[in-house]
């Protein structure tokens, strides 16, 4: 898989928001009559006229997502649908829906909230494409701390982050045949970004990412592998769940810690480096610069031609982890 493109969006936009006109079309349109009548039906109701109100999420742009309120005998329920839609992603990877429904099974009894899986039609055959009905869980995602009224405060929003990592890497490891052992998001492109002014770094960064994981990087746990501050729901200044969970994996709990880092660029370097500061205390254990280098680089496809929001401190981390590695 190449990756799930820039985490974050410029600061002040929430991420998905920069979608293209194509892209917003795909995933953001109301979902076809046969999607809404297999989840309608897979939840005990009639047709697609049992869904009463539907409402795009924005956010990601990986599937379509959508809030469906549906007509039920107990009464009218919310819950999630999503669809995996875009004919690229199913290309490289058409197993996604199986994954999240593997992993949000085997998340369900973590201390941390996550989404429960209603009903799966994981070959597209009812839904017309790949889609699960999942709860759906309270809460916004908070991209810049205390803008909102009920937003937490930027210490108490990293503590948060940090916090729901925790019972994430203390759950039972998976077997490979549940959720499968980590992989570094292979690229098509190499080159250093044209923006750097370190690209020297970056072509080192490219091979110590490409030879796979080190062997002091700490053991192997269960990791979210796509963690950062859009996948982490709020209320009232705290943690009500951690959503999206296709690229769940077992690996070294360092991979969420760095791929989180690599979503906060854009919040300056000394907020990149508090988040490792504050998971290293939490966790009893010392970040590893590896999962800097492995989080940016398998993102290099979309960083070589124009910066994202936030290059210059991401250019930044790169060099220091290659200097640290190399010492």
């Amino acid at each position: 898989m190449s990756g799930g493109g820039w985490g974050g969006a410029a600061f002040g936009i929430d991420y998905g928001f920069d979608e293209d006109g194509a892209t917003r079309a795909l995933l953001r349109s109301p979902p076809p009559a046969e999607a809404l009548a297999w989840a309608a039906s897979a939840l005990g109701a009639g047709g697609p006229e049992a869904v009463v109100e539907v409402r795009a999420l924005r956010g990601g742009l990986s599937s379509a997502v959508h809030a469906l309120r549906v007509a039920l005998p107990a009464g009218p329920r919310w819950v999630v649908l999503r669809r995996w839609v875009r004919p690229d992603l199913l290309a490289e990877e058409p197993e996604l829906a199986g994954r999240e429904l593997r992993a949000l099974r085997w998340a369900e009894p973590l201390a941390v909230p996550t989404p429960s899986v209603l009903a799966a039609d994981l070959g597209g055959d009812a839904a017309g494409t790949p889609s699960l009905v999942m709860s759906c869980l309270p809460g916004l995602v908070v991209w810049e701390p205390g803008r909102r009224p009920h937003d937490p405060p930027p210490d108490a929003w990293l503590d948060g982050l940090v916090g729901a990592l925790a019972p994430i890497h203390a759950a039972p490891v998976p077997p490979p045949d549940v959720v499968e052992p980590y992989e570094h998001y292979h690229q098509l492109d190499d080159r250093p970004p044209a923006w750097s002014r370190h690209p020297d770094a970056w072509r080192r960064a490219v091979a110590i990412a490409e030879a796979g994981t080190p062997a002091d990087v700490g053991p192997a746990v269960f990791v979210h592998r796509d963690f950062h501050p859009g996948n982490v729901l709020w209320t009232r200044g705290r943690v009500t769940g951690v959503v999206d969970w296709p690229t769940a994996s077992v690996g070294p709990a360092v991979v969420d810690v760095g791929h989180c880092r690599t979503n906060l660029v854009q919040l300056g370097l000394d907020v990149v480096d508090d988040l490792a500061a504050r998971w290293e205390r939490l966790a009893g254990a010392t970040f590893h610069p590896w999962a800097d280098v492995t989080a940016i680089v398998g993102m290099l496809d979309g960083l070589v031609d124009a910066p994202p929001p936030g290059a210059d401190v991401l250019d930044a981390v790169i060099a220091r982890a290659v200097a640290s590695l190399a010492g």
